[in-house]
């Protein structure tokens, strides 16, 4: 598919961070070997590893409000532009969906919510509001989802899986949004906890939050101001916003990405105003052209997983199962799968666990990357 011209380099370079970010946690040759900023935090709390997923739907805000300002300034109907939004959304989940049915295939155990199962909703959901609402009524609806959320998590008595009575309980299993989850989707829930899962409906709202602060963010880029205040004012919001969640930590509900506290909103949008401000200001608003034209090229490879961003997160999903559920026949009769046979040569290198699962990771990031970089030296951008 033909490429747009008009991209933001610092929009790509941070979509190919976030991109290479998740394939390293997520592909470790041996799960019970990481580092600790390599993976989730237990549960309150947040690691490196709890940056990724809001990224991921800040990110969708930016690109969907300078997208369908874009074509809207080009004459494209309302209407048009909110169809062709749903049917983006409506693609994504169908392949979070389809991801989720490998290996088994059993659709009566598929586990119904995922993270592009969450990122196509919120596209569903995000899209009305940036086509018909200014940003002052967006941070309005941002403020009465983290609202709305906090009073349903907070206030709303609910049974855990035992059928025990829980007010404001935040713990595994015994939060209103757990509650609905059983009582929607019993059966098709996460496999690791079955009594609920951490891309649960309920933590949509919030998550929808996130994506709203990309829609604000969105409307700054496209503002007409100079591009260095633009990126100093990223800059201001990020510390201001990681002041917030801090507040909000301490006062309301604690930092979780699990359950996608309004803390954890905010902090996390804090975190992504800063590293986009910092990609913003290298790669878009540094004032010096060659400067700035040879920082471009460092930043290339993340700019090539950047254009190819859905098509690298789904196919890396299917590969990783791929490598775990294939398995070979060995001389002795043993059968090892894919993964253990790729991963052993690494093994019996003189390195310490941790770092032969690192190394793995990064191995597994090479080969994601290579697939980019033929992507993007023939010109093949695929959208949804």
């Amino acid at each position: 598919m033909r490429h747009d011209e008009q991209r933001l380099a610092s929009l790509d370079a941070f979509r190919g961070f976030t991109i290479a970010a998740m394939l390293l946690v997520n592909n470790p040759g041996d799960w019970a070997h990481l580092y600790g900023p390599l993976a989730h935090a237990e549960w309150h709390g947040w690691t490196f590893t709890d940056w990724i997923f809001p990224f991921f739907v800040f990110i969708s805000g930016v690109a969907m409000h300078i997208s369908l300002g874009r074509r809207a300034a080009a004459g494209a109907a309302r209407q048009a532009l909110l169809l062709q939004s749903w049917r983006r959304g409506l693609a994504i989940i169908a392949i979070g969906l389809a991801l989720n049915l490998i290996p088994a295939f059993h659709p009566e155990t598929l586990r119904w919510p995922g993270v592009l199962q969450r990122l196509g909703l919120c596209t569903l959901l995000a899209a009305p509001l940036a086509l018909l609402l200014g940003w002052r009524q967006q941070l309005a609806a941002a403020l009465a989802l983290l609202g709305l959320y906090s009073l349903l998590m907070l206030c709303v008595p609910v049974p855990d899986a035992q059928g025990v009575w829980h007010v404001g309980s935040l713990q595994p299993g015994e939060d209103t949004g757990a509650w609905l989850d059983r009582a929607l989707m019993d059966g098709h829930l996460w496999a690791k906890s079955k009594h609920w899962d951490p891309e649960g409906l309920l933590s949509t709202l919030p998550a929808l939050a996130s994506q709203i602060a990309g829609l604000l963010a969105g409307h700054w880029l496209m503002a007409r101001r100079a591009p260095v205040e633009k990126a100093m004012w990223f800059m201001v919001s990020g510390l201001a916003c990681l002041w917030l969640g801090q507040l909000l930590d301490a006062w309301l509900m604690p930092i979780n990405k699990s359950l996608w506290t309004p803390s954890y909103t905010v902090a996390m949008t804090g975190w992504a105003c800063l590293l986009f401000g910092s990609f913003y200001w290298l790669l878009d608003a540094m004032p010096l052209p060659l400067l700035r034209a040879r920082l471009a090229r460092w930043a290339r490879p993340l700019q090539m997983f950047g254009m190819n961003a859905l098509f690298i997160f789904a196919l890396s999903g299917l590969v990783a199962k791929l490598l775990g559920f294939v398995k070979l026949a060995q001389p002795d009769g043993s059968q090892r799968t894919l993964k253990a046979l790729l991963y052993a040569p690494i093994q019996a290198l003189e390195l310490a666990p941790r770092n032969a699962s690192l190394l793995f990771a990064l191995a597994f990031c090479a080969s994601m990357y290579l697939v980019a970089w033929v992507m993007w030296r023939r010109r093949w951008f695929v959208k949804v």
